[in-house]
């Protein structure tokens, strides 16, 4: 009699339980992988559509959908599902750019139990096959380039450095490349000087960092004619950042350079009314052993640095750098750099940062 009623106990609390437990949401998905299979990268973007049923009691929400990168989900069923009702999330795919296999998650978060279910999308992408268009981007006349921007970097000022671009010619007759307007520091070339049709070539410069007489970053446009032809738009941009070449210096001259220390690098103006202007005095000390020489100092867009009273700081002097920080047309916050080129070994390029705060007249 005892073992009856101990059963019949036992009985009713696990009725209970599952009776509580069917009353909660559930969320119940037909499939939580689907294979794309093989694609193409220029088919554009594919969706899946993965749909469930709330198998609960109680309405189901769905509070989120969360993609993985490379993967899209901003369509779900938002409004609450009933209980024996459908649903659906779905999961886009671009191969754009994104060649070979792929296997992305979109992890969905509701109120039902448990509270996330991850689905998987996978398939294959075709690589596109590259057209000239793809391959040479920039066009300039019936001539193509893979870039209309040759950087070299780092150029420093003993020295000279030569770099090429890669060009097609994708006209119906010959076409001689040459130029004009070149500056002093660079020589520039065709190899070959003419293209046949179809024919790729190189566009060789060659910098002299010596002879540009600057320092930083600098940037200079070189004019191009095609076949003795030019239009404002036959240009190619040139680039470099000029540094000061300190490897041949010895011990016993490293021990007497000059040495740069800045009371502070970062002036942060609190909150300022939109066209007002920002003046800031950046203090610096020569602690080394060598006359310290400011090179240059160039600002970033909206500040204009002004470089010491003296260029040339003797050991143990101190001086200052004069940044004006002009607000009209911002607003927001501003974070604006100031470059200072130096003569020092250890700290040949300083960067100072102005930063704060804009208001508009409509902001409170």
């Amino acid at each position: 009699m005892k073992t009856l009623l101990f059963i019949s106990v036992i009985c009713f609390i696990f009725a209970n339980t599952v009776s509580a437990q069917s009353k909660k949401a559930n969320i119940s998905f037909d499939v939580t992988d689907h294979d794309f299979g093989t694609i193409k990268e220029e088919g554009g973007p594919i969706t899946y559509s993965f749909e469930f049923t709330n198998t609960g009691g109680e309405p189901l929400v769905i509070t989120n959908c969360k993609a993985s990168c490379g993967c899209t989900t901003n369509d779900w069923t938002k409004s609450p599902i009933l209980p024996g009702q459908k649903g659906f999330v779905k999961a886009t795919y671009d191969p754009k750019n994104r060649p070979g296999k792929f296997n992305k998650t979109v992890t969905v978060t509701s109120n039902a139990e448990p509270s996330t279910t991850v689905l998987h999308i996978l398939g294959d992408v075709t690589a596109k096959v590259k057209t000239v268009e793809d391959n040479f981007p920039q066009k300039i006349g019936d001539l193509r380039l893979k870039t209309n921007h040759l950087a070299f970097v780092e150029v420093y000022n003993t020295s000279t450095k030569t770099d090429s671009l890669t060009v097609i010619n994708v006209g119906e007759g010959n076409l001689k490349i040459g130029f004009t307007n070149v500056p002093q520091h660079i020589q520039v070339k065709a190899l070959p000087e003419v293209l046949k049709p179809g024919q790729k070539g190189l566009i060789v410069a060659t910098y002299d960092g010596n002879k540009r007489n600057d320092w930083g970053f600098v940037m200079d446009r070189v004019s191009m004619l095609l076949n003795d032809k030019s239009e404002s738009n036959y240009t190619i941009s040139i680039s470099a950042t000029i540094k000061e070449d300190f490897s041949k210096l010895s011990k016993q001259e490293l021990d007497k350079a000059p040495s740069i220390k800045f009371e502070n690098t970062t002036f942060d103006f609190g909150s300022i009314k939109q066209g007002e202007s920002v003046d800031h005095e950046y203090k610096f000390k020569n602690e080394g052993k060598g006359d310290l020489v400011i090179r240059k100092t160039k600002a970033s867009c909206g500040c204009t640095a002004v470089n010491p009273p003296n260029t040339v700081i003797k050991p143990g002097e101190s001086s200052f750098i004069k940044v004006k920080f002009n607000s009209a047309g911002k607003s927001g916050k501003q974070n604006k750099t100031i470059t200072v080129t130096t003569n020092d070994p250890k700290n040949n390029s300083i960067l100072l940062n102005i930063k704060g705060d804009v208001v508009t007249p409509e902001q409170k």
